[in-house]
């Protein structure tokens, strides 16, 4: 490849996929602007100094981002606080409506905040995920449709993944994409 091309990391950490799909949506749609990407899973994650940007995304447990994702950030810090970075979550949160939902979903948890603050990164975004009704206790679902969960399944919003993802290529100033991802 060219020495002038964009080289992107992208790491995430994921429990169930949700996360990981997303990642690979982003590093596609970086890709069809003609950046160089990196797509890893945080346990298997490259030396992070050959890479003009890194993006890192988790799922968020217990309102907080996973502990592998929380190592890395950590292990890392120095070198991320150097770097463009980008951060992302999924969870519940951006999924919930009702007056109650939107302001818990607008909410970023204190773990979490702290987390990103820590590295300041250029751009932080919550995405919902994918949220299934099977194996979720009875408290669990009642508290879930109180906060304003409307409903089960996927509720990732591609949209606004792929704007989020569009601002990160203008400001790397990568060129107009070739094509669309497709997402999942």
């Amino acid at each position: 490849m060219e020495s002038n091309t964009t080289r992107i990391a992208v790491l995430y950490a994921t429990a169930q996929g949700s996360t990981r799909d997303i990642a690979e949506f982003i590093a596609d749609a970086l890709a069809a602007r003609g950046a160089e990407i990196e797509l890893s899973d945080i346990e298997h994650a490259p030396e992070l100094s050959g890479f003009n940007a890194i993006i890192l995304g988790s799922a968020v447990h217990n309102m907080q981002l996973l502990p592998t994702m929380t190592s890395f950030v950590n292990t890392h810090h120095d070198q991320l606080t150097q770097a463009q970075v980008w951060l992302f979550s999924v969870g519940l949160g951006p999924a919930l409506r009702g007056p109650i939902g939107r302001w818990i979903g607008r909410t970023v948890p204190k773990k979490i905040a702290a987390l990103r603050d820590s590295i300041a990164p250029r751009g932080y975004h919550a995405f919902a995920g994918h949220y299934e009704r099977a194996g979720v206790s009875l408290k669990a679902r009642t508290l879930y449709r109180l906060m304003g969960g409307g409903h089960y399944g996927d509720l990732r919003d591609w949209e606004a993944i792929l704007g989020w993802t569009t601002s990160i290529a203008h400001s790397l100033g990568l060129p107009q994409a070739k094509s669309t991802p497709i997402h999942p």
